[in-house]
This record gives C-alpha cells, structure tokens and sequence, in this order.
C-alpha cells in the first residue's frame, strides 16, 4: 500500500499528465502508462519479471479485466495471487499450482501416519512396561507367601503361562503378543 503511494506522488509529479517512469505493463506492451494506469499501483517499474510471467500466462487484457471487476481493496491480493499462479504455471504448465498443493497434502498425510504410527508404539510400549511391572511385582510378591514350594510353583507359572494378574477386568494377555514382546512394532 505504501508503494503503490509513493508510484501516485510520482505519477503526479511527471509533467502534462505523462508519467516519470512508465510501469512494467506498459513497459513490456510498449504503450504510453497514463495517470490512471491500473497495472501501475501493482506492477511497478523495477520488477518487470512479474508482469512479464503473468502476461505470458493470463494475458494482459485479461488481467486489465479482472483488475477493473475488483474493488481497490482486493486488487493487491488478486495480482499476489496471479503472480504465484502463473509463476507456477511457469514451473509445472499442466498442474500449476495444484501440483504444489497436492504434494504438500500428501506431505500432510504421510505426517499423519507416522504420527498414528508412533502413537501406536507408545501404546504398545505402556503396554509392554505395564505387563513387564505386573509380571515383576507379582514375582515379587511371591516369596511372602508362607508356603515356599507354592510360592515357587506361583512364580513359575506366571512367567510360563504369561497370566500375570487373573483377577484384573482384562487379560492384559489380550492385548499384547508376547511371542513378540521387545521387539518393534513397525519398521520404517
């Protein structure tokens, strides 16, 4: 907005109406810049490049059209806006900028699933840790039983049979496959 201020005050400057310096449109289109340029608030002299990419894609008639449909409020996003598309367009002429969009959604998605992913191997983990600490304090618990044969006998077929505390609402054994306890879960 600035800018496109101090282009006003040098427009205004120049003598008979005619400008200190034509815009890149009128550059590039060999024509006269006028007062009222449209094209001179958005595309000034010292970036030619811009104009240049989006005449090459759009068509400068085209974007004159679409400038005048626009208020003065939303005319600075929509040459943003051109400029990024044909600049694309420039990049990839098929897709444009959907190509960018579609990798970066795919990016998105992949970072959904390696966070699912991980997730999971945290759950997995607690899982692991808790089963491993029941298994221990069970064991643990065993001695101070007053028989030793039983408590040896208890102790044997909790780590045999993997049952660890029967009278839990859940068999943790349900939830974990033990023949494959330490290892990863996943592999990338």
């Amino acid at each position: 907005m600035e800018r496109e201020g101090r282009e006003m005050v040098a427009r205004k400057q120049g003598s008979g109406g005619a400008a200190v310096s034509p815009c890149a449109a009128c550059k590039l289109l060999r024509r006269r810049c006028v007062q009222d340029c449209i094209f001179a608030p958005y595309f000034p002299a010292d970036e030619p490049q811009k104009f240049a990419t989006v005449h090459k894609v759009f068509g400068a008639s085209n974007v004159s059209k679409l400038l005048q449909e626009l208020s003065m409020v939303q005319r600075s996003d929509a040459v943003s806006s051109l400029v990024y598309e044909a600049n694309a367009r420039v990049r990839d002429p098929v897709y444009g900028c959907v190509a960018s969009i579609s990798s970066l959604q795919r990016q998105i998605n992949l970072l959904h699933a390696q966070l699912a992913l991980a997730q999971a191997e945290i759950v997995h983990l607690h899982l692991q840790n808790a089963a491993l600490f029941a298994c221990t304090s069970t064991v643990a618990m065993a001695p101070l039983c007053s028989d030793a044969t039983a408590s040896a006998n208890t102790s044997q077929s909790v780590i045999d049979s993997g049952n660890i505390n029967e009278k839990t609402i859940f068999s943790i054994d349900m939830l974990l496959d033990h023949a494959n306890i330490g290892l990863p879960m996943w592999s990338c």
